[in-house]
């Protein structure tokens, strides 16, 4: 076994968890962004419903530390408000010529002597699915695989697909208007956008939690880095918003994300979603990205079909959502 040492998380501590966050995110962050999240978020607050199941958020986090006092290893354990009740979420990292060690285990028994003591009942992390070594070693802990979700990538140097835009022409002859939340700002543009987003996400497969109050959300939604209001498309009958595409631009490399797709369930089948992902692929080419990085659950089958047979996402790894009962 190697010799470490697990101690909570110190702020000279974030450039080491970011690099070691960003072998496993799709969207890579930085030490100023994990400090600025941070920042964002009040002291944790954990309380407990009228049936004993744990509420509130808290974000505690550690790290493995080697004889040279390098970070080897990283993990946080979070809830947020409006997950479920019980639920804590994990992610867990340790740099990979260090695993096999010790490290990795060591992390995990902190998180799960703090569970215990703060009474959750589930915990939930999200792994590779070719990561076959966290998987196992995952399962090992107990954790059981619950759903897939599939990643997606188009190459947008090669994208020729022109007779798709049709189905804007289509949409905007039928009396929807796109705009984007630049063409429309304010906070009560951006309340409507906020009660689009809850709506559709109660469709999302998986999805099972409250949702966020319109400040958080905006925290999480529109001030995420690389998200800006030209990158944010709407679908519009009159004043009322029934559809949006959210990118999110990546500023360490030349790659977007597609983070949200949403349309009301009245306004379905006639091809909005369609038309606001081909804005966003525009709006994705002209900004200079080279390709567009989307997730889909693998039981969403309307939204696979857009973004592989239609739009000719090619798909990558995906991750599997792990959970493990604690109680």
């Amino acid at each position: 076994m190697s010799n470490f040492t697990i101690r909570p998380l110190r702020k000279e501590d974030y450039p080491a968890a970011a690099s070691l966050l960003n072998s496993i995110w799709s969207v890579p962050t930085t030490a100023q962004q994990l400090q600025a999240e941070e920042d964002n978020i009040p002291p944790g607050q954990l309380h407990y419903n009228e049936n004993g199941e744990l509420m509130g958020w808290d974000r505690p986090k550690w790290v493995a530390e080697n004889e040279q006092g390098e970070v080897i290893g990283y993990t946080i354990v979070w809830r947020a408000p409006w997950n479920e009740p019980g639920n804590l979420n994990l992610t867990l990292i340790v740099l990979p010529e260090e695993r096999g060690h010790g490290a990795g285990r060591a992390l995990y028994d902190e998180v799960r002597l703090w569970a215990q003591k703060v009474r959750a009942s589930i915990l939930v992390c999200f792994i590779k699915e070719d990561d076959e070594d966290s998987l196992g070693f995952a399962q090992r802990q107990g954790y059981t695989k619950e759903r897939h979700t599939f990643q997606s990538v188009l190459d947008l140097s090669a994208y020729t697909n022109e007779a798709l835009f049709s189905c804007i022409d289509a949409a905007e002859q039928s009396g929807i208007q796109f705009v984007t939340l630049a063409d429309e700002p304010g906070e009560e543009n951006e309340r409507k956008l906020h009660e689009l987003y809850r709506v559709t996400h109660q469709d999302i497969p998986g999805f099972n939690e409250d949702y966020p109050w319109f400040e958080e959300w905006r925290k999480w939604n529109l001030d995420l880095p690389g998200v800006r209001p030209e990158y944010i498309h709407i679908a519009k009958d009159g004043e009322r918003y029934v559809g949006v595409v959210t990118l999110q631009q990546n500023g360490q490399n030349d790659a977007m994300y597609h983070h949200y797709t949403g349309v009301l369930p009245e306004y379905r089948g006639q091809r909005l979603g369609l038309a606001l992902k081909l804005l966003g692929i525009r709006s994705a080419h002209a900004a200079g990205a080279a390709s567009l990085r989307t997730h889909n659950d693998s039981m969403n089958i309307p939204m696979l079909r857009i973004n592989r047979d239609l739009l000719g996402f090619t798909a990558v790894p995906g991750n599997f959502k792990m959970i493990c009962k604690l109680l």
